[in-house]
């Protein structure tokens, strides 16, 4: 059985605290059949030391490179960039503030390509934030009814592999992955969820922080609906109450905690869909959200 080559792309904006320990972290992972050809850092307009830090590393691992782009365009023009530079028809998303939760992640991520019917496969991401906290029990039940919901509905984020079949996304926009899904189902591919690659994010740790990331994940979502009628699933009713009650069993019952939680989404939800309809969706470049930079 031949090997799977793959490239792996970071998108970085200033990520000068955490870039080295992501980059470490796709060097130590354990491959059998499976060979990282290549490393792809798009650094978008970066002002701190990214820059200097991905290119000392480079003579350790000869794998890397980089790609600086002279300003900030956005994740989807970073993306474009790397697919555009990559040689291999395997791609894996990594973002630059999160790392692989155990030194096999990567590997049970891409080995679904050995299905040529594969075309798209997500990992699960397990937040480091501190449950006890308010937003910290918030962040852990959107992942957790995520992967609760991915089990039944695949649904991926945050860490993807996929097969490179030309698409490149639009930089007016900032959905990615689920505009890579859409265009692989078109052609014909099926998306696995892989429960078990793990990775490692941190959440928004302020109601400011969490509300600004959940507003512009779901202006992504709406967009998507209203541009392509492509529906994502943590919209669908019946999943999502599926997904609650399976998360009940790991996060135990925390009534008025779960309340918050689903207030402050519908919240944002509502205020995506208000920006949406009135033209404001254009989301291509957004604020950082300073807070999950700390893994």
């Amino acid at each position: 059985m031949s090997d799977i080559e793959i490239t792996v792309g970071i998108c970085a904006y200033n990520e000068a605290q955490i870039i080295e320990r992501a980059i470490r972290s796709i060097f130590s992972q354990k491959l059998s059949g499976i060979v990282v050809k290549e490393v792809l850092v798009v650094s978008s307009g970066s002002t701190d030391d990214t820059d200097e830090i991905v290119t000392k590393l480079i003579p350790e691992f000869p794998p890397l490179r980089l790609f600086r782009q002279e300003k900030r365009e956005g994740k989807n023009s970073a993306i474009n960039c790397y697919l555009d530079n990559k040689t291999c028809d395997i791609v894996v998303m990594l973002n630059a503030d999160n790392v692989f939760g155990t030194d096999d992640s990567l590997q049970k991520l891409v080995e679904p390509f050995r299905d040529p019917k594969v075309g798209i496969t997500g990992g699960r991401p397990i937040p480091t934030n501190d449950k006890k906290d308010k937003i910290g029990f918030a962040v852990h039940m959107m992942w957790c009814m995520h992967h609760e919901l991915a089990l039944v509905h695949p649904k991926i984020g945050e860490l993807i592999a996929f097969r490179d079949i030309g698409t490149r996304l639009p930089t007016d926009m900032q959905s990615d992955e689920d505009i890579i899904r859409m265009k692989l189902e078109q052609a014909g591919y099926i998306c696995v969820y892989v429960g078990d690659s793990i990775i490692l994010n941190r959440g928004p740790e302020t109601l400011e922080d969490f509300m600004k990331q959940r507003i512009r994940v779901n202006i992504g979502e709406c967009t998507m609906k209203k541009m392509y009628d492509y529906d994502i699933p943590t919209w669908n009713t019946k999943y999502l109450i599926h997904a609650l009650y399976d998360s009940i069993h790991e996060l135990g019952f925390h009534p008025y905690k779960m309340l918050y939680v689903a207030m402050l989404e519908r919240k944002c939800r509502r205020i995506a869909q208000e920006h949406v309809d009135k033209g404001e969706d254009n989301m291509s470049i957004w604020d950082r959200v300073d807070s999950t930079k700390k893994l």
